[in-house]
């Protein structure tokens, strides 16, 4: 779920046009359409939609691919406007939740009357947020690396992916090696490039300056260079079948170096954090951030200069949300830090409608990581293990916490409340925070991810 408008580079899955996934409706019939992540569209023909449940609509979507079973793992449906994007469960009725859309916008969003009355959400097929990574590595099946890949070029071209420049271009090589074919010396590969740099890299690495901005000009022509190098250097390894046999190889680089990135898979949301004070009247303000929430942690960050200001394992952290009346809802984080070298406690506030979301997703995923996964007979669309926690992990990545990267953390940035239990340094216990001024911690108990329902009448199904 993500409220955030405005991303530089293509648009992000909440941040196209309105479009309705009902496109007739008859006494008994319906047409549905059902997007996915490159924006082709999937009609169904279905009988009885205010009944039908997303566990249905995703099986004909499944059909009409040919996809395999581990499919059903993969991909979830997800209710998706410009305002707000919602997974649905299997047992919900995408028909029945689309009419109390405006409910959800008024309960989780702070959008205008204006933009709630006009604003329609259409289905889209696309990554589970709870399908964990190291089984996503597994995976064989081409058409089902190719959907994975496609989403996430997309949020890597809409920076709703923090890249450093170098990762970028890592990227966009391997899609231009998809979309070009093999680099060929000689060919006018730069050319190419150049027309549709665009389509390769996000839009804010591809910009060129004008007038008064000569001295960026440069930008476009280091950004074509960059990608023109990497393309070089994509290695055709296992394609001995030929380009199209080589495909499913190259989605599997992308997916496997989009994973390095700490925010790879999450579910995103829209919020606010106050700045640190600044100048003689210590002034600060606000500042617009995503919370990326996954399987492994949450990361906070920054809207607009597309970094990461916060990234906390679920080990890090211990968390609650208020929503009084009449009052902001808040979402509290809380950290290890220290302050002119004393240990502190860190409390970050997250100002959003959508906390209470933010605060049971986080309880679903730590429910869900604390299961163990039970080991079972390989999908026909998987081939062997490869979990990279193995002691026989047979590539070891660099990790991206490079000096200055855009997904380190920026803690300066950010304007939080220190404290200090009972005036003594605290005691830090690992991997659990013993010492908190919170009870959600990492060793909660059994719950359930339901917030999302206005009224129980979603429940059914």
């Amino acid at each position: 779920m993500d409220g955030t408008e405005g991303s530089t580079g293509q648009p992000g899955p909440a941040e196209r046009s309105h479009r309705s996934s009902v496109s007739s409706v008859g006494a008994r019939a319906a047409d549905v359409l059902v997007y996915l992540a490159d924006d082709t569209v999937v009609p169904l023909a279905v009988e009885n939609l205010p009944s039908l449940s997303a566990h249905e609509l995703h099986r004909a979507v499944r059909e009409v691919l040919q996809l395999p079973d581990i499919a059903l793992d993969v991909f979830a449906l997800w209710l998706v406007s410009p305002l707000l994007e919602v997974q649905l469960k299997p047992k919900h009725q995408p028909y029945k939740l689309g009419r109390q859309w405006p409910e959800l916008l008024l309960r989780f969003t702070s959008a205008p009357d204006d933009d709630v009355a006009m604003d329609e959400p259409f289905l889209q097929f696309r990554r589970n947020v709870f399908f964990p990574k190291r089984r996503e590595l597994q995976i064989r099946d081409e058409e089902v690396l190719r959907l994975l890949y496609e989403e996430a070029k997309g949020n890597v071209l809409a920076a709703r992916y923090p890249c450093d420049v170098e990762d970028c271009e890592a990227l966009g090589a391997l899609v231009c090696r998809v979309q070009l074919g093999p680099y060929q010396p000689g060919q006018p590969a730069a050319c190419a490039l150049r027309e549709k740099l665009d389509s390769f890299l996000p839009a804010h690495l591809c910009k060129r300056g004008q007038g008064l901005f000569a001295a960026l000009r440069g930008r476009g022509t280091r950004a074509e260079q960059g990608l023109l190098n990497a393309y070089r250097q994509v290695q055709e390894v296992g394609s001995d079948g030929g380009y199209e046999a080589a495909l499913g190889t190259h989605y599997h680089a992308y997916l496997f170096k989009c994973h390095e990135l700490p925010f790879y898979g999450c579910a995103f949301f829209h919020g606010e954090v106050d700045k640190p004070a600044q100048g003689f009247l210590h002034r600060g303000g606000r500042k617009p951030v995503s919370v990326a929430i996954s399987l492994e942690g949450v990361h906070v960050i920054d809207s607009r200069e597309k970094h990461v200001l916060l990234g906390l394992r679920f080990q890090e952290l211990s968390w609650d949300h208020t929503s009084p009346e009449e009052e902001e809802p808040i979402l509290w984080l809380e950290f290890d830090g220290d302050s002119e070298g004393t240990p502190v406690n860190k409390l970050l506030k997250i100002y959003s409608k959508q906390a209470e979301l933010m605060s049971s997703l986080i309880e679903y995923c730590i429910e869900l990581s604390q299961v163990a996964e039970p080991a079972g007979p390989q999908d026909s669309a998987t081939g062997p293990p490869s979990d990279p926690s193995s002691s026989q992990a047979p590539v070891q990545r660099p990790k991206l916490r490079r000096q200055g990267s855009v997904v380190s953390s920026r803690i300066q940035h950010l304007s939080t409340i220190d404290y200090v239990e009972d005036g003594k340094g605290i005691r830090r216990v690992k991997p659990k925070r013993t010492t908190s001024f919170f009870s959600r911690q990492l060793s909660l108990g059994q719950g359930s991810y339901t917030v999302v329902q206005p009224s129980d009448s979603l429940e059914q199904g």
